[in-house]
């Protein structure tokens, strides 16, 4: 078994507590190997740190710490569910960001949630991933992720 935990440590990241659902779902679902996060939005605090339309009222700086912040949200789910040191690898990272007209630059953007993954899990956190552009987001969010991983 991986020690994550102690990676967190190492890299003085500190999981944030589970973002509560703004809606009528759960943060995280296990079925057989592989826990699936619902979409995770970037609050600190049961904030929202920053609201409107990456390439508009947002920078991609801006966007892609989101992403991260994000991902870190995700990572406390699957913590809270299963508890990180059982992850044996990220399977599947979604990211949705709201764009403004004509920006194309998702894939920068939805990289703050895979470098994170990368950084915490090495190998383990390579993955396959979607980065899609939308209209809007809940509560005007400017970015969205969600995980698959799979867990022992």
């Amino acid at each position: 078994m991986t020690d994550w935990t102690s990676r967190l440590a190492e890299l003085r990241i500190e999981l944030p507590a589970v973002a509560a659902p703004v809606a009528a779902y759960v943060p995280a679902v296990r079925t057989g190997n592989l826990v699936y996060t619902s979409g995770q939005l970037p609050f600190i605090d049961g904030e929202l740190q920053q609201a409107g339309k990456v390439g508009g009222a947002v920078s991609v700086d801006t966007a892609k710490d989101a992403a991260r912040t994000c991902a870190l949200n995700a990572l406390a789910a699957i913590d809270a569910l299963v508890g990180l040191d059982s992850v044996v690898r990220i399977v599947k990272v979604v990211g949705f960001v709201a764009s403004a007209e004509g920006f194309t630059g998702q894939p920068g953007v939805i990289n703050g949630a895979s470098e994170l993954f990368g950084e915490v899990f090495g190998d383990a956190g390579v993955h396959a991933r979607s980065a899609v552009g939308v209209a809007e987001l809940p509560l005007n969010a400017p970015v969205e992720v969600e995980v698959i991983a799979e867990v022992r």
